[in-house]
């Protein structure tokens, strides 16, 4: 019998320790520190919504200053290539308009020394202040012909580096306004395909069938910690 007490003594010790072991460890997670009613409200009263990327602010911003709406999408990688774009027909027009005014002012200078005024005289004033680019490799001037062309010329790649650079800005809307709607797009694992070998039974051939598997997952708002 006194054996028999001595093991339930032993049980009940050992159940008895274990509890208490149990239980500072509960103590331990639950502490002042950590206490899981107080966490909870913490985290009730600290979450905010993350607020929802929007195209439309993507797109306003890339309309006003190029590689705005490309900031906004956080791919600021794209942003030199944006200005890098940009600038070669932002050098283009002012190379061109720069050729374009040198052409105008020789013509306008060759038109006046070579065909008489209404006073039945020329004017050869302004021939030596026509830019020596625009002149012959021994300094005389081009003819009238080849100035009027030149003058042609540069005033219409002029007029198209201006075109040009509208659309490169008008693509970098295009690009922001895209890549900010595919920021809300999911591309998790949900959408998957599986592509696997099976055999026809009507015709008893081999053939190829690919499989696809679209998840709706229940829609939970995004939060983080403040």
């Amino acid at each position: 019998m006194k054996l028999s007490y001595l093991i339930l003594f032993i049980f009940f010790f050992g159940v008895q320790s274990l509890s208490a072991q149990s239980d500072k460890k509960d103590l331990a997670n639950t502490s002042l520190l950590n206490d899981s009613s107080k966490t909870a409200a913490v985290t009730k009263d600290s979450i905010i919504i993350k607020p929802q990327h929007i195209p439309r602010i993507a797109t306003q911003r890339s309309a006003m200053i190029p590689g705005w709406g490309q900031a906004y999408n956080r791919e600021y990688w794209k942003i030199p290539i944006v200005y890098g774009v940009l600038a070669i027909p932002t050098y283009t027009f002012f190379y061109n308009n720069n050729y374009y005014k040198m052409c105008k002012f020789a013509y306008d200078a060759v038109y006046a020394a070579t065909v008489p005024n209404s006073s039945g005289n020329v004017d050869t004033t302004m021939l030596p202040f026509i830019d020596p680019k625009v002149k012959k490799s021994d300094g005389t001037p081009l003819s009238l012909a080849d100035y009027q062309n030149y003058r042609n010329s540069f005033r219409r790649d002029r007029d198209y580096s201006v075109f040009w650079f509208l659309i490169v800005w008008g693509l970098q809307v295009v690009d922001a306004t895209v890549y900010a709607h595919l920021k809300n797009f999911d591309v998790s694992k949900d959408l998957s395909m599986h592509i696997q070998p099976s055999i026809n039974p009507m015709t008893r051939l081999p053939e190829m069938g690919a499989v696809f598997s679209l998840k709706n997952p229940p829609r939970q708002p995004k939060i983080i910690a403040r």
